[in-house]
């Protein structure tokens, strides 16, 4: 398991933390109970199997519904 911390460009409201839980938890190999949104911050912590998914295809997800990651910080 690898350890990731996503840096968005912004988080405008609670709802739309909620909608990226929602897409992270959703998709296969990410620990599910990892996931936390850290809205002050604008940032996403997650842990991930890198045999089953990128952090790419993490970023994707989140780019999918429109919000803009800066970087991401992989361990």
């Amino acid at each position: 398991m690898k350890n990731a911390t996503i840096q968005l460009d912004t988080l405008a409201c609670p709802s739309c933390a909620q909608k990226i839980e929602n897409a992270t938890k959703a998709l296969d190999g990410v620990d599910k109970d990892s996931v936390k949104i850290l809205f002050n911050s604008s940032r996403v912590k997650l842990d991930f199997d890198d045999q089953k998914i990128s952090i790419e295809d993490v970023e994707n997800a989140i780019t999918a519904l429109g919000y803009e990651v800066k970087k991401s910080k992989v361990k």
